[in-house]
């Protein structure tokens, strides 16, 4: 029996904080509703109506999507992305979902949805450019490939992916097994457990005393992904991923305690880094009526690795301090190692140089590392760039 005492991680992403309050976004030039979801339209120049779309899909996460935080994101950051679309005469479709954490196959429809309508209110014969965040760019990649396979012509000239998993994403194992373990607060094992996450995670526990593997679901979009053809062809196919390329990671050991509970209603409970080798300790997880110890087998170090970041560690000690003393000595861990994110390697090599690899490894046709590891999705000037310069003319 494990502790069913009051909820103390309240799940916002992968152990992910309640966001800060953010201004609201202006108001759209036009909202379309589409099925499973929602496109919000920014004109470059209203009068002229939509001429060259850039279409981009909103990523993993629990509920509906939110323009303001989807607004805040792309232009209250480092860098103002959608004032350099508009400079360059480009259109802003944004696509969100009823329920981010849905299937990707299902998800895509939508985006299917969006980017059809797109080329039918689009004016001139400027093609689009058509991608997404994170898991939206698996969304998108899955859309466009399907399209093709049908033998619709989706009119895109580029497709763009931004630090999305494409070899799969990263969540270490014993933050996963204790979402499990946290019974008092079911939503967020049933994060962990929904169709997106089984998706898109490299390796997936689905409860506590589960050992770490594919999930099957993963396998099986891997499998549908394959059979419309793995990418879109007609596209040019561009990604950016937020880690680095030159083998550099971010500074998180192996084996280590990441968070230390010392007092309270989880007092013992340890959160450790990811170690190679045989029954590497993970975890040990504690509460009032139950106890686990979470061992791994055969994973590489992937919290260390180069690659963008998610503060799991930190959010998941700062939630525990509510319940007693608790001790954080890693914050963030790689999400979306750069090695996926442009398609050049998968997670068991997380250390490949990628600058060092012959570019034509990679399954895209071009990309873009980042000169230090960034946080998971971050538009940074040197990204925003690259991007806008690759655009459809």
């Amino acid at each position: 029996m494990t502790d069913q005492r009051q909820p103390v991680v309240k799940p916002f992403g992968f152990l992910a904080p309640t966001p800060p309050a953010v201004e609201p976004a202006p108001a759209p030039d036009a909202t379309w509703a589409l099925p499973g979801g929602t496109a919000w339209v920014y004109l470059s120049a209203p009068e002229a109506g939509l001429r060259r779309p850039v279409v981009l899909s909103d990523g993993f996460e629990s509920g509906p999507s939110q323009l303001d935080r989807l607004w805040a994101g792309l232009e209250r950051g480092d860098y103002a992305f959608v004032t350099g679309l508009r400079r360059r005469g480009y259109d802003l479709v944004l696509v969100g979902y009823d329920e981010r954490s849905a299937s990707i196959l299902r998800n895509a429809e939508t985006f299917t949805a969006a980017v059809l309508r797109s080329t039918a209110e689009r004016l001139g014969d400027t093609r689009l450019t058509a991608g997404g965040f994170s898991m939206g760019g698996l969304l998108a990649r899955y859309a466009l490939a399907k399209l093709e396979a049908q033998r619709m012509d989706h009119q895109t000239g580029v497709y763009l992916s931004f630090d999305s998993p494409h070899r799969g994403a990263w969540v270490p194992i014993g933050l996963q097994k204790f979402a499990h373990f946290l019974t008092a607060t079911p939503a967020l094992s049933e994060q962990i457990n929904s169709p997106a996450a089984r998706q898109l995670l490299w390796r997936h526990v689905e409860s506590v005393d589960a050992e770490p593997a594919e999930d099957p679901m993963r396998t099986e979009f891997l499998a549908e992904l394959g059979r419309v053809g793995s990418w879109p062809r007609i596209p040019r196919l561009i990604g950016v991923a937020n880690g680095t390329g030159n083998g550099t990671g971010n500074g998180v050991p192996p084996g280590e305690d990441a968070v230390t509970v010392i007092g309270g209603w989880f007092k013992g409970t340890t959160l450790r880094t990811q170690a190679e080798g045989d029954k590497q300790l993970v975890a040990r997880l504690k509460g009032q009526f139950a106890e686990k110890e979470v061992r791994t087998t055969g994973l590489p170090a992937l919290d260390g690795v180069p690659g963008g970041t998610l503060e799991t560690f930190g959010i998941a000690g700062d939630r525990l301090k509510i319940t007693g003393p608790t001790e954080i000595t890693h914050r963030s861990v790689c999400f979306v190692p750069s090695a996926s994110a442009v398609a050049i390697g998968g997670l068991d090599d997380p250390y490949v140089t990628v600058d060092a690899l012959d570019w034509e490894r990679s399954e895209l046709d071009d990309f873009q590392l980042s000169d230090t590891n960034e946080p998971h999705a971050h538009m940074s000037p040197a990204l925003g760039e690259w991007i806008l310069d690759r655009l459809p003319r």
